[in-house]
């Protein structure tokens, strides 16, 4: 990003360009970029970023406590172990959370490296698959008790390659639910 634009005016980004004369939004959007804007997740995340993502203690916690709330918010019948479908599993980060509540899942990704950190982890109990969301989830309707997503479905709002088209991807994947 060179520039910026506001209100119909554009104005280049230098050396110069002081932050006090950004706004807010863009100073945030330059410091913090979002992956999803930066190339697809099955490239992002590659082996190096996969690693560096699983071995990042906060990442890990933050992981940890969205998955253990989003079981919680399934309201599942306490004392039964219940199928759920982990979409955009990862490393399985949310899933050994899914496994800590007592129920057995399978995960699905798109990024084979992190499906491969998944697999090595020893405390990943479930079964993986490599999916796009995109296209759907490959399940007979009904397969799942319910579902989690951390940190993955807004993968789908993005055009990616100038063929996708994020309003058809979101429409397949919930289809697909």
């Amino acid at each position: 990003k060179n520039k910026y634009t506001i209100k119909g005016r554009t104005t280049p980004l230098t050396r110069r360009t002081t932050p006090l004369l950004l706004p807010a939004a863009l100073l945030l959007d330059l410091i913090m970029s979002r992956p999803e804007h930066t190339a697809p997740a099955e490239r992002f995340y590659n082996k190096r970023e996969a690693h560096k993502y699983t071995e990042s203690g906060r990442l890990v916690q933050i992981q940890r406590s969205m998955a253990k709330r989003a079981v919680e918010l399934l309201n599942l019948p306490k004392g039964k172990s219940c199928l759920l479908l982990d979409i955009g599993c990862g490393s399985a980060i949310s899933s050994e959370q899914i496994s800590r509540e007592g129920h057995v899942w399978f995960g699905c990704d798109i990024s084979r490296a992190m499906l491969e950190l998944a697999k090595n982890r020893s405390s990943s109990k479930g079964d993986l698959a490599e999916v796009d969301m995109g296209v759907g989830i490959p399940c007979r309707s009904g397969s799942f008790d319910g579902a989690i997503s951390i940190s993955a479905v807004q993968w789908l709002c993005v055009k990616q390659t100038p063929t996708q088209n994020p309003t058809r991807r979101l429409n397949k994947f919930f289809k697909s639910l």
